[in-house]
């Protein structure tokens, strides 16, 4: 492998020789790309600020769509391969993720076992939830207070489908492996968008994204390796024990060895903000409620009420705030949720 060197001196890689690194990756087509890249004018009048485009991955296609879904592209290959025959995953009930899991599972012919937390909407048969029973997932719901106390959880029923004779595929959402290989999709994803921007002769100054790691680490690294200068704001829709900019980091730079790229990103170049999550993860704020309805009313665009609405808050509050410039381009990762509009209806219509 190539020497690492710092992001200032990195190799800048054309969309081509970029892609040839990504395509040698195993892949599995789950997708519908690539997704479309909207202008919003009236969005944009309506702040007053930057022109803003929304890079549409809720229309990944996949059960609703999402940006899982580029993520499972490079993390199932593995499932195939070595002839697993059980996903076994798990994350909060409304889970996107989870979502998409079963739904890929489903059509690559495997069963899952999903192990749910609680969290704010239990076991409220709506949304995503809703969505994972109608596609028969097994389901086990957990009342924990902190989602980091999961893996144990996973790995137990794990053990008990191997024991029954299973071969159990383990997604855990903390495994630096399982975070690093689903990272390749946003790097694949940075050549599909900066495309579309070469397309329409525009350049991005930013690029919002609701995410906590793999997405806005993906999104890092593929900008770096092309050659751009552009800000990638991560908008954190939790908050972990560990630094988001560490965390961040360190699962961009597992991706870079994986794509085999001579590049290290550091901490102090990751943005990261956890100032729009409000109280807790999966509560409807004041601000994504406005920044949910703002977005629908102007372009006919549909947020979620957990991750996209409050990275658009985050990115509302930036403009009014001049930390984003009139003239300015800001490209806003639309990553999808948008089940879980249905399981938040009366959070979303409070006043």
């Amino acid at each position: 492998m190539n020497d690492l060197k710092t992001t200032t001196e990195a190799k800048v890689f054309s969309h081509s020789e970029l892609q040839q690194r990504v395509d040698i990756q195993p892949r599995i087509s789950l997708a519908a790309l690539p997704t479309p890249l909207d202008f919003c004018p009236r969005l944009s009048k309506a702040l007053g600020g930057p022109d803003i485009y929304i890079k549409r991955d809720d229309l990944t296609g996949l059960a609703f769509g999402g940006n899982k879904t580029r993520q499972l592209e490079f993390l199932l290959p593995k499932v195939i391969h070595e002839d697993f025959d059980i996903l076994v995953a798990g994350a909060y009930t409304q889970s996107n993720w989870c979502r998409q899991i079963t739904a890929a599972a489903r059509k690559l012919e495997l069963d899952v076992m999903l192990v749910l937390v609680h969290g704010e909407k239990g076991p409220v048969r709506q949304g995503n939830l809703l969505l994972d029973e109608l596609m028969g997932a097994e389901i086990k719901i957990v009342n924990i207070p902190d989602i980091q106390e999961l893996p144990p959880y996973i790995h137990e029923e794990a053990e008990r489908l191997e024991k029954e004779g299973r071969r159990p595929f383990i997604i855990d959402p903390f495994d630096q492996q399982v975070l690093a290989q689903s990272t390749v999709g946003y790097v694949d994803a940075s050549i599909e968008l900066d495309r579309q921007l070469e397309e329409l002769n525009v350049q991005a100054d930013a690029i919002y994204v609701a995410g906590a790691n793999m997405t806005p680490a993906g999104l890092t690294l593929g900008m770096k390796l092309l050659g751009r200068k552009t800000r990638v704001v991560g908008i954190s829709p939790v908050r972990w024990r560990k630094s988001r900019s560490e965390d961040i980091a360190g699962i961009a730079n597992a991706a870079a060895k994986i794509l085999d790229v001579p590049l290290i990103i550091s901490p102090e170049e990751i943005v990261s903000s956890e100032d729009y999550i409000g109280p807790r993860y999966g509560v409807v704020t004041p601000q994504s409620r406005e920044a949910l309805k703002l977005v629908a009313k102007t372009e006919g665009i549909f947020l979620d009420p957990v991750y996209s609405s409050k990275a658009m808050a985050g990115l509302i509050d930036h403009i009014r705030r001049g930390q984003v410039h009139q003239g300015e381009n800001v490209v806003f990762i639309h990553t999808g949720g948008n089940p879980a509009l249905f399981a938040y209806a009366s959070d979303l219509l409070e006043e």
